[in-house]
């Protein structure tokens, strides 16, 4: 049997358009002589509807597009993810399916069986579960039907699997021959080869084709990387999409052919075209053509513009320098180099004279009280507001430069260079930023030489460097890797890092301090293992000490 995996980009709540795609895509695979094609997880609504899917009219409209579907799509069998009313007598209200149309009837109505709920997932709090194992008989072959977490409890793949039921086992036993499974799984920096080996080994392990197809695009603070799969029953790959941008490939279930698409070639790579194709999406459906960027002249602001502008295409990108009272001569003439060299609007507006006011407004108050961190953030604070006022003006999105290692340790100023709609490297640390500086500039020089050399500063006081605050970050990002990602105590960390334990202490107290300022963050685009935003719920009032 030929069959076309349809890796697509679809935006939550536009049934219309994300029928209008399906239908393009189920065109496509005919024209190829695809018997089957298969799209990803709930991509009649868009992924993830979150409490959208609490509103009975979305539930409506996603079943009205359904209809829509099996009435208008060309002959060829197609299996699509998208949400329903569940008909439970008690439990939740809708279910999280995946339909198999053939010859305009629904020939098969499956339930994903398995519910995640950690990290970014919550679908206990709004789906019920399946009861019964998808199997369907098309031609000669026997379908397995499934949807994403249900192949992610395989007992001979994981230590510790998650749940009671194996939905693959069952089908297995139910005698599938094709192990389909429809999935939105977000991406991150080692999700890709996860995949990868975890369904060749279901394919081994069970004697089955196992075709998967991944959602594309991102969705908020979600990237679906895409990088759709096939195996033949001994682990053999017999296709594979492009990672992070739509694709259509199609295989032979013999594995007589299929398309092969080139992985990309680093971790740079990879994270570099996540955040690109996050910030595209995040800008494109929230409404936006037009991205704002204050350049400071660091690594981190040159970075996010450079991004900005092969997202969005640099004629779409505003960079704004704003010199201070510490700025120096140097950081003002990198930031312009960079707009130059990527071809960006740029402007300079100082606030030497904002600061002034700012200052002589309020030493009455302050009366004799010293100088200190209240002077840097209040130049922080009116270079926010100056980005916020050029945003609202001229209608662009805001998007923030802080990186993850600032962020964790709350080296950053609430109202100030936190502001924005989106917040592009927050969860990027600060050492893979300068990795992805230098990947932006394999094919010539963008981010200027400097930004890369130099030792970074917020330069709100004379002659200040990250460091007289921080430990360096090659000994900050894998203390706080250990701790955040890898929910590590201090004592472990300091036996594995080998880290004095009064740095470990003090890093992981910031750590917990500046929970307040992140759940007042822009949202942050996801490519680690653990991100701050949806998937770390961490309380602000507590006294938890380690």
């Amino acid at each position: 049997m030929k069959i076309a995996l349809a890796q697509i980009n679809t935006v939550i709540g536009d049934f219309d358009g994300n029928v209008e795609r399906i239908l393009r895509f189920a065109r496509k695979a005919k024209e190829r002589g695809a018997e089957l094609v298969v799209f990803p997880e709930l991509a009649v609504c868009g992924y993830p509807p979150r409490d959208l899917v609490e509103k009975s009219e979305f539930v409506r409209r996603s079943e009205q597009a359904l209809e829509c579907l099996r009435e208008r799509l060309p002959d060829v069998a197609a299996l699509v993810g998208y949400a329903r009313r569940s008909g439970a007598a008690s439990g939740k209200a809708v279910s999280n399916a995946a339909a198999l149309v053939r010859g305009g009837r629904i020939v098969l109505d499956y339930v994903k069986i398995l519910l995640p709920y950690y990290d970014v997932f919550d679908e206990s709090r709004y789906f019920e579960p399946g009861a019964r194992p998808g199997v369907y008989d098309l031609g000669s072959l026997r379908l397995g039907v499934t949807v994403c977490e249900d192949v992610w409890n395989d007992k001979n793949f994981w230590k510790q699997p998650l749940y009671a039921r194996d939905p693959v086992e069952e089908v297995a036993r139910a005698g599938a021959q094709i192990l389909l499974n429809i999935a939105s799984s977000p991406y991150n920096a080692e999700k890709i080869a996860l995949r990868h080996d975890m369904l060749r080994a279901i394919a081994r392990e069970r004697k089955m084709v196992v075709a998967y197809v991944n959602h594309v695009g991102g969705n908020d603070q979600l990237i679906m990387d895409g990088s759709s799969l096939a195996f033949d029953r001994e682990g053999k790959l017999l296709a594979r999409a492009r990672s992070f941008e739509e694709d259509l490939v199609v295989f032979n279930s013999d594995g007589t052919e299929g398309d092969l698409h080139n992985p990309p070639a680093s971790r740079a790579e990879e994270v570099y075209q996540a955040l690109r194709l996050g910030t595209r999406d995040y800008v494109r459906k929230c409404g936006f053509q037009k991205a704002l960027v204050g350049l400071s002249g660091g690594i981190d602001s040159s970075l996010v513009a450079t991004l900005a502008a092969d997202a969005l295409g640099p004629e779409n990108v505003h960079g704004v320098s704003m010199p201070g009272p510490y700025s120096s001569p140097g950081s003002g003439r990198d930031a312009e180099a960079l707009a130059r060299n990527l071809g960006i609007d740029f402007r300079v507006i100082s606030i030497l004279r904002i600061c002034k006011d700012y200052l002589e407004t309020l030493d009455p108050a302050f009366g004799s009280l010293a100088r200190d961190v209240t002077e840097e953030n209040i130049q922080a604070r009116i270079r926010g507001n100056i980005l916020m006022a050029l945003s609202n003006k001229w209608g662009c999105l805001l998007l923030s430069t802080g990186n993850k290692s600032e962020l964790a340790v709350g080296y950053c100023t609430l109202y100030g260079d936190m502001a924005g709609g989106l917040s592009v490297i927050a969860d990027v640390p600060k050492t893979l930023v300068y990795e992805l500086a230098r990947y932006a500039n394999r094919n010539g020089i963008r981010i200027p030489a400097a930004c890369l050399e130099k030792p970074p500063s917020a330069e709100l006081r004379p002659n200040q460097t990250d460091q007289d605050t921080l430990p360096p970050y090659e000994v900050l990002d894998p203390l706080l890797r250990a701790s955040i990602e890898d929910n590590m105590s201090v004592p472990e960390i300091v036996e594995k890092l080998g880290i004095d334990e009064a740095i470990v202490k003090d890093v992981v107290g910031r750590v917990a301090r500046a929970e307040y300022k992140r759940q007042q963050a822009a949202p942050a685009l996801k490519v680690t293992a653990k991100a701050f935003g949806m998937g770390r719920r961490y309380p602000i009032a507590q006294r938890f000490e380690e």
